[in-house]
């Protein structure tokens, strides 16, 4: 892998927008709709004043916006960028740091107190036809240092330590892509990763150990898109273009016990691999939500959020809503509400969901994101406000919050990486 510093990769970003034109997009850029009159000379006749007297019009409720412009720069590639992640394992006082991919990149940033974003490190795989898809951020529990997983087309799992700059690490075990990465949110060495090859995989950083492979019998029957840990990492919801959302279970003995003699087997003293748990029956399993490729899930204390390329996302619970264990081979569902957007009809467009789980974020395929409220009197309907820039015109691949939620990051097609700061109302 090849690494620039700050100095060296400079170049690899630019910033396109001017002092000027910051000032004029503040004022006209945060919202959403709003309604005018198209006439062009401000004049009306007495006769369409008084028809207008009498034709009620429909009041159209525009919600003020939560965030603001700040900044966008473009990477030199040109490519798309399909993913961005925070890392939330900052210590207090460090400014937000994220990390985006598309191409053969893995780029680090650092959003500064004025509001621009600074390059950190950029790091370029040898193989120019690598495709980076997804990444995900963790810790070194003795050292304290940021770890950062990346994955993408070739199928090849990397994991970067970005304070050292050294030890890289590589996984290879997937067949196919690898379509998203994420960390046990109790175990940080834990690291999950989903694929093309219809499977999942669990693997131990530390040891370099591929605990679990998840699929199979009752598995995916096609690309796994996307997955989510729950609060307490003990169960987890993969979805794909099967059009089904499936859940497994990590709590179970076998499982518990592969993990934890994950961290201590040696493979050179043993004389042979790993006994990898083949866990081929998930849980619960539905395509009662989706009629189309799922490419996006997230769960919400015990509710589910999964995106479908229908202009929705559906928030819904296994099995019934007085349910409190999800019963083995569950079949019902219970949908709680739907949020309802437009112009987003592609796959592989994820939302995010800030720290605190107050507010969604999804962009679509015109550039505009759009983020609702769910910190609210109503959570069956929460508020919605709309965020776009005259420039931001390709579709939006994924959104990322800061931990605070000040910070809303988006990636585009078009390479570019847009940075929204929320408005202090008081």
């Amino acid at each position: 892998m090849k690494l620039a510093r700050n100095n060296e990769a400079a170049n690899n970003t630019q910033g396109d927008v001017s002092d000027e034109e910051d000032d004029d997009i503040h004022e006209t850029s945060s919202m959403g709709s709003t309604c005018t009159d198209n006439t062009s000379n401000g004049s009306e006749s007495q006769i369409n004043r008084k028809k207008r007297k009498r034709s009620k019009r429909k009041s159209t409720k525009v919600m003020k916006p939560i965030f603001k412009f700040s900044c966008y720069v473009k990477e030199d590639h040109g490519q798309s960028l399909f993913g961005c992640l925070f890392n939330y394992n900052l210590k207090n006082g460090e400014l937000p740091t994220f990390a985006t991919v598309g191409s053969n990149r893995v780029t680090i940033y650092q959003c500064e107190n004025d509001g621009k974003i600074t390059l950190k490190q950029c790091y370029a795989d040898p193989d120019t036809e690598e495709v980076f898809y997804t990444c995900a951020w963790s810790h070194d529990v003795e050292t304290g240092n940021p770890l950062l997983a990346a994955g993408g087309l070739r199928g090849v799992l990397r994991v970067f330590n970005t304070a050292s700059l050294e030890g890289h690490k590589y996984y290879i075990g997937h067949g196919h892509a690898i379509n998203e990465v994420m960390f046990h949110p109790k175990e940080p060495y834990l690291l999950m990763s989903a694929s093309k090859d219809h499977s999942l995989r669990l693997w131990n950083t530390k040891t370099d150990i591929c605990i679990a492979v998840f699929g199979g019998v009752e598995g995916h029957r096609d690309e796994v898109l996307s997955f989510d840990f729950d609060i307490q990492g003990t169960r987890f919801m993969s979805c794909g273009m099967d059009h089904s959302l499936k859940m497994w279970r990590l709590d179970t003995e076998p499982m518990k016990k592969a993990i934890q003699n994950s961290y201590t087997f040696n493979e050179a003293k043993n004389l042979s691999r790993f006994p990898s748990v083949n866990e081929h029956f998930p849980v619960f399993s539905t395509r009662d939500i989706h009629r189309n490729y799922v490419d996006c899930v997230r769960w919400m204390g015990d509710f589910v959020l999964s995106k479908s390329c229908q202009n929705t996302i559906v928030c819904w619970k296994p099995g019934r809503l007085e349910d409190v264990e999800v019963k083995n081979n569950e079949t019902n569902t219970t949908v709680i509400t739907t949020l309802e957007y437009s112009e987003c009809i592609i796959w592989f467009v994820r939302f995010s969901l800030d720290y605190w789980q107050k507010y969604l974020a999804l962009g679509n395929q015109t550039g505009r994101i759009y983020i609702w409220e769910l910190d609210t009197d109503d959570p069956v309907h929460p508020r919605c406000s709309t965020l776009f820039h005259p420039k931001c015109t390709t579709p939006i691949r994924q959104t990322a919050f800061s931990r605070s939620g000040n910070i809303l990051i988006c990636v585009c097609d078009d390479g570019t990486v847009w940075r929204w700061d929320k408005i202090n109302n008081n």
